[in-house]
């Protein structure tokens, strides 16, 4: 119930944002665009959100074939955890990491990197796919790719009304300056507000899942373990993903200074792994 209402409240926020900037930038008629845009929008982020999120990662579809290990030890934990088996996929980044999509259990999917599934051994990989399970099993999931699909379309919409502005498509010169000024405003509050739906996912649902997943998989040393390892791959290797999408993931793959980790949506690793460790399971 909780997530519902986070949901809820992310599809309004984007909408009275993308309102307020329809009626700086266009008056009555833009306020007017921007709602139908906005409605289209939830419309499309609630039912599509897995698809988005795939996408936007640039993640394709795995077969049974090509990687049974994966699909059986997925398979084992789902009836374990009473779950239904969700999509899987990989991620081509050679970066260890992982995420979970999907608006429910029945519509979920997994993606693993192809850089995780080289590093972990067999009880870290477990460990981690049992995480991701235990996002789609509490069903926070969905909040976590809402947030991806919508900051991600504040920074597009921003970006395409900038470059608008820059290369003056209006004519008239007040009008002209106006969207300047109002280009000027997005290129600051865009950032800002994709960043806050970002942090709308909150941090305490990765040591629920942490804790979830452990319980699921038997153990919280193979997840402890694979997250010490993934900690260094991501500050080893870089991943080309969109920053919208950063949050889904098991551990944040934007490496970055003191002021990216104060913003980050992800608790920091040392953290979980204590809180593991300490896990009676």
């Amino acid at each position: 119930m909780v997530n519902v209402l986070k949901v809820w409240m992310l599809m309004a926020v984007l909408t009275g944002l993308l309102v307020l900037l329809g009626r700086a930038i266009g008056g009555e008629s833009g306020a007017l665009i921007f709602l139908l845009i906005a409605l289209g929008m939830n419309f499309f982020g609630y039912y599509y959100s897995d698809k988005i999120a795939i996408k936007m990662t640039r993640s394709r579809p795995v077969s049974e074939s090509e990687a049974p290990e994966l699909y059986a030890m997925v398979r084992r934990l789902c009836q374990s955890a009473r779950l239904p088996m969700p999509k899987l996929y990989i991620t081509p980044s050679l970066q260890p990491n992982a995420f979970a999509t999907g608006r429910n259990p029945q519509n979920s999917a997994v993606a693993v990197t192809e850089g995780l599934m080289k590093l972990l051994n067999r009880t870290e990989l477990e460990g981690v796919l049992a995480h991701e399970l235990a996002h789609i099993k509490n069903r926070d999931v969905l909040v976590g790719t809402i947030a991806a699909t919508l900051a991600g379309a504040i920074t597009m919409i921003a970006s395409v009304i900038q470059w608008g502005a820059i290369l003056g498509l209006n004519r008239d010169e007040e009008d002209g300056l106006g969207s300047m000024v109002g280009a000027i405003a997005l290129a600051i509050v865009a950032p800002i507000a994709a960043m806050l739906i970002q942090m709308a996912v909150s941090r305490s649902r990765e040591y629920m899942a942490d804790a979830a997943g452990a319980r699921m998989a038997g153990n919280s040393e193979g997840l402890a373990n694979a997250l010490l390892k993934l900690e260094r791959g991501a500050r080893a290797v870089p991943m080309q993903v969109n920053p919208a999408a950063s949050h889904l993931f098991i551990v944040n793959p934007l490496s970055g200074g003191a002021v990216v980790n104060l913003f980050s949506t992800h608790p920091p690793i040392a953290d979980r792994v204590q809180k593991l460790r300490s896990l009676r399971v």
